[in-house]
């Protein structure tokens, strides 16, 4: 099977209801745009997206907010959407909120085939309710698992026919670790060049 797509619309045939997709991005830096506008015309619903952030209200996640397509945000920022915070306060979304390095890092253990791991972010705060709490050298630490995802979705400034990537300045920051965290990843490139170029 061919690991090129003429289109987004193509490469996302078998993103159904239901799924939870990790999408790449810093803000609106290296989103995959394309492919977010693909998934709000595909009309799939019921979706957990884990991003850095849920886009602005004509733009990126946004796009799929204003559509009810997301019904779980996982994010570490969400102040620039009026939507989500509409639909937050409403109850219609639900929203975890975590810090943006245990997200960087939950997303780099589940590639790395981790399945936890433990950071101070969060100790004694809201966000470690529930979750196992040890102490290490003197300081307290929770623990994190790794996502579950079906699908990265990410964007690439270059890519081979190889699938090999590369990033380019701040679209590195959670493409990167993004790429390698769903069970299918699907990257949008810039540009498509033959293997070994």
């Amino acid at each position: 099977m061919s690991k090129i797509f003429q289109n987004a619309t193509e490469a996302l045939y078998d993103v159904g209801d239901n799924m939870t997709i990790i999408l790449g991005g810093f803000g609106l830096c290296g989103i995959p745009e394309n492919s977010i506008a693909a998934l709000v015309k595909k009309g799939v619903s019921g979706l957990t997206c884990i991003s850095n952030n849920a886009g602005v209200d004509d733009f990126g996640l946004g796009l799929l907010l204003k559509n009810h397509q997301i019904k779980k945000m996982i994010a570490s920022y969400v102040g620039e959407n009026a939507e989500f915070e509409r639909q937050l306060l409403s109850g219609e979304l639900e929203v975890e909120l975590i810090p943006q390095g245990t997200l960087a890092e939950r997303c780099r253990a589940t590639a790395a085939g981790i399945p936890a791991f433990f950071t101070p972010a969060g100790y004694g705060t809201e966000v470690a309710e529930g979750k196992e709490v040890r102490e290490f050298d003197g300081k307290m630490y929770i623990m994190e698992k790794r996502f579950h995802a079906d699908f990265s979705i990410i964007k690439a400034w270059k890519g081979d026919t190889n699938g090999n990537l590369i990033y380019k300045a701040a679209t590195r920051n959670f493409n990167l670790p993004m790429a390698g965290a769903g069970k299918i990843t699907i990257a949008e490139v810039e540009e498509l060049v033959p293997a070994g170029e």
